[in-house]
């Protein structure tokens, strides 16, 4: 996913896949990360859409924190607020030990995900 700007240069902005579509609205969840990771008590995070009865999918954030750091979930959540607004602002925030990494350390999303979307997709079958 990206755009063009009024000088014609393309900006990469997420891939497709980790757009989160959130009551009609579009969030990437690339721009929501970078929020996050602005955060000083914030090692990494994986920005993902989560099922939601009433908006569809619901931005969450699970997050690793610095070693000795700590951060209310609330405070999180308002630091990305107060950065992007409400809309692209986690409605959740999960602290974990470790996010599940690649063997070269990228985050995996994908295994991320698959925690909330696999009773959703049992429920479907």
């Amino acid at each position: 996913m990206g755009y063009f700007d009024e000088q014609g240069f393309l900006f990469i902005v997420d891939r497709k896949k980790d757009m989160i579509v959130t009551g009609g609205f579009n969030v990437f969840s690339s721009e929501v990360e970078a929020a996050v990771m602005a955060h000083p008590a914030v090692k990494d995070c994986a920005v993902i859409g989560v099922p939601d009865d009433k908006w569809g999918e619901a931005v969450r954030a699970v997050i690793e924190l610095r070693p000795g750091q700590s951060v209310e979930p609330q405070a999180l959540i308002q630091f990305v607020k107060d950065r992007l607004g409400s809309i692209k602002a986690p409605k959740e925030v999960e602290i974990v030990a470790q996010l599940p990494r690649s063997a070269v350390g990228k985050v995996l999303k994908k295994e991320v995900r698959k925690k909330y979307w696999h009773a959703q997709e049992r429920m479907v079958s």
